[in-house]
């Protein structure tokens, strides 16, 4: 059997994806509104990808897909070593899912919640396009105490940036307690690797 290049199925799983795009209508198709993209963080730390998820990809999640330090000082991948679960502690932060399938709201932007690794808790936030140039991005503890970040769109790949599609060993990884309902992989990719 013929192997497929990366290159063929990066082409094949553009077509796919383009088809069902046609197919479920514009419903779920990316809007000037829409937050998907790969995000430069307002401390630019990290890059965060963010993409529609959920059953029927009404929903957004977001990766980490590039971290200024993605390393220890013993060259080791950064890991979630304050993650309250002490299985969980080992995974690395790169590829990591930490925003789980955020519902639309009322108001145009899409809520839910957010995972800190620095302090291993978990935040409400809400998200919104402002401008093409512009995600912000509002984090708040207990509905009362909220900070707003803006994140800017990024177009070049940094060396270490994942850039493989999610789920994917070259992309991010949505993590199982949260990948379930808000599984964030691509239905045409999860079509080809079956």
């Amino acid at each position: 059997m013929m192997q497929m290049t990366s290159i063929s199925r990066m082409t094949l799983r553009v077509t796919l994806a383009a088809s069902l795009m046609a197919a479920v209508g514009p419903s779920v198709a990316a809007t000037s509104a829409d937050p998907g993209g790969t995000w430069l963080t307002e401390d630019g730390r990290a890059r965060i990808r963010v993409e529609r998820c959920g059953v029927k990809r009404e929903q957004i999640c977001g990766f980490i897909v590039w971290m200024k330090e993605s390393n220890d000082a013993k060259g080791d991948p950064v890991t979630d070593i304050r993650n309250p679960d002490i299985a969980k502690r080992a995974r690395p932060l790169l590829g990591h899912q930490f925003i789980m399938g955020l519902a639309p709201n009322s108001e145009g932007q899409f809520a839910g919640q957010i995972y800190n690794a620095e302090n291993g808790k978990s935040y409400e936030i809400t998200l919104w396009r402002e401008a093409p140039d512009k995600l912000k991005v509002r984090g708040c503890m207990l509905s009362l105490l909220c900070a707003t970040q803006v994140w800017t769109p990024t177009v070049n790949v940094l060396p270490g940036q994942l850039v493989g599609m999610t789920g994917d060993p070259t992309g991010p990884r949505p993590d199982k307690e949260w990948a379930q309902e808000t599984k964030a992989r691509p239905i045409a990719a999860a079509k080809i690797n079956k």
